[in-house]
């Protein structure tokens, strides 16, 4: 790390993250900010490679700081150091692009171990926060699961009509696909149409993406 932004308006945490960010980072040259749009007036004229952010600034919110490292310096690794581990600030943080969110209630040795897996690749999350980010994606894995089982339940094929959708997305014309089931053009294509109704499509694409998410084909 060359250079950090640390984004905060309270003139002793202020201090306390430039130190451990100097004690981690040795060579980095450390800017600080402790208004929004005196950072964001930094992002726009000075490179960064790490900026740790406070959400809660005297002028609006760190989100937008974490925006504009996003948009205008996307190498830049943003890392939220706040108060507040509520979805209603997390979420929207790391959508922004936020590479990691930490909490001030952590020791000045935890911030250090936090902030040293950055050199790995490695996302500093608190422990809490960690928790949290898995818990959502579990409970989002549940549901998008459950979705798909609904929609399978909805709108099932017959065998043969898996058979025909697979030899689709494999790219087979309607001939070549008569000529494995010893069937004629006509009824293959009329298995097609059937196909197609069902499934809500009307390109071979669109066939092909829907036999990769039903599993009849690799992608």
């Amino acid at each position: 790390m060359k250079s950090a932004l640390i984004v905060e308006d309270l003139p002793e945490i202020r201090q306390w993250l430039v130190q451990v960010t100097a004690q981690v980072f040795v060579q980095a040259q450390i800017t600080t900010a402790s208004r929004l749009d005196e950072a964001l007036a930094l992002v726009r004229t000075q490179p960064f490679d790490l900026a740790l952010v406070d959400l809660g600034l005297p002028d609006g919110s760190g989100v937008d700081v974490i925006a504009a490292l996003t948009m205008l310096q996307p190498k830049a690794l943003s890392v939220v150091v706040t108060i507040y581990d509520d979805d209603a600030h997390l979420f929207p943080a790391l959508q922004a692009g936020a590479f990691g969110y930490l909490l001030k209630e952590q020791t000045p040795q935890e911030l250090s171990d936090q902030l040293l897996r950055i050199a790995n690749g490695e996302p500093p999350l608190s422990a809490a926060i960690a928790r949290r980010v898995l818990q959502f994606f579990s409970q989002s894995q549940h549901m998008r699961e459950k979705a798909m089982q609904a929609i399978e339940a909805e709108v099932s094929l017959t065998e043969r009509e898996s058979q025909v959708l697979q030899r689709v997305a494999k790219g087979y014309t309607l001939r070549e696909i008569a000529e494995q089931f010893g069937l004629s053009r006509f009824t293959v294509g009329d298995y097609v149409k059937t196909i197609y109704r069902k499934l809500n499509v009307s390109s071979r694409a669109q066939a092909a993406l829907e036999a990769v998410r039903r599993g009849l084909v690799q992608p």
